[in-house]
């Protein structure tokens, strides 16, 4: 086992990484807590025991199910049970899951302690760790949340054997953003160290900024076109899957701007592809309405915002004209040969 700390002051926890963790989590249930509410999803073939009164919450299975009135719902089956503050919200399953149920126990009853179970690889090395939780609303996705800490996150390995291939694949867009944050070439790890290098990286970055303002903001490498493209998709791509095309954009963004060289550009591409992810737009995607969501991101607060690499590392950087986001745009196109 592998035990990655979050340096947060009085809100510091421990991310435990490795096969069988989740044996652990009554020995991480906060001592007070009489009452564990189990929030998860329908046929997750995966259980754990929090060694006390314990009750299951399930919600929806979709980015649909990522909404204010799931928040709503676990909150009401909450208060009919009879959770209170003193209690625990564990949240059991992948990404949705936990940003779900985080938000819910950050609401309810104005917060109660979260420990998070992730079980899928995207939400093991980044979904999880942090304390950022919410909700999509029709206009965008992540747009109502809240920081919420949780009280400590145990990443089983061991789970992610039972993950769809499709499913996989999606964690490994998330954790090919962090050979840009540090990471080197993490594809040369095992498994359980890759999980936990991604862990680290993140620990430290959150740990010097919590509440995102601002190098926190390096973490949504590629999610600024990540996010317009499943909002403009409704979901078709799972969020790795659009995070790898929004890694190869980045790129592309940051060679027109002079940031960075084709041989740094080649490296993007090298690693989405080495990992059977896609670098290319899908096909008929509308690039007005690809800026217009872009607009809404969380970090545009003075026009467009992304977070590119260049000489300094990768960093925020704003007032991109949009003849420049075309000519990257024009890089990531599918080409289709013309008949003769």
């Amino acid at each position: 086992m592998i035990v990655v700390p979050v340096a947060l002051g009085d809100r510091s926890y421990e991310v435990l990484v490795g096969p069988g963790v989740r044996s652990s989590l009554a020995s991480v249930i906060p001592e007070r807590s009489r009452r564990v509410a189990i929030v998860t999803q329908p046929e997750l073939p995966v259980a754990v025991d929090p060694g006390r009164e314990h009750r299951v919450f399930l919600m929806g299975q979709g980015e649909e199910a990522k909404s204010l009135a799931t928040v709503e719902q676990l909150c009401r089956e909450f208060s009919r049970w009879g959770l209170t503050r003193a209690d625990t919200v564990v949240a059991l399953g992948g990404g949705l899951v936990t940003d779900t149920a985080g938000f819910a126990a950050a609401v309810y009853h104005r917060g109660v302690a979260v420990v998070h179970v992730p079980t899928t690889l995207l939400a093991q090395i980044d979904a999880a760790v942090g304390g950022k939780t919410g909700v999509n609303l029709p206009e965008g996705k992540n747009l109502v949340g809240a920081f919420w800490q949780p009280h400590a996150v145990l990443c089983d390995t061991e789970v992610l054997a039972t993950l769809p291939e499709r499913e996989y694949r999606s964690g490994l867009g998330e954790l090919a953003k962090y050979h840009f944050l540090g990471g080197g070439r993490l594809d040369e790890l095992p498994l359980d160290e890759r999980v936990a290098s991604c862990v680290r990286i993140k620990a430290e970055v959150v740990g010097s900024d919590e509440r995102e303002g601002g190098r926190r903001a390096v973490l949504n490498y590629g999610h600024t076109l990540a996010h317009a493209l499943e909002t403009a998709g409704h979901y078709d791509l799972r969020h790795g899957e659009a995070v790898a095309i929004g890694l190869v954009y980045a790129a592309e963004l940051a060679r027109a701007l002079d940031r960075i060289d084709d041989e740094r550009v080649a490296e993007h591409r090298r690693v989405v592809s080495a990992y059977g992810l896609p670098s290319m737009l899908p096909p008929g995607v509308d690039l007005d309405e690809l800026v217009e969501l872009m607009a809404r991101d969380k970090k545009a607060v003075s026009g467009l915002t992304f977070v590119l690499d260049g000489p300094r590392g990768v960093e925020p950087v704003t007032g991109i004209d949009r003849p420049v986001l075309d000519r990257a745009f024009e890089a990531i196109r599918e080409r289709r040969e013309e008949p003769a």
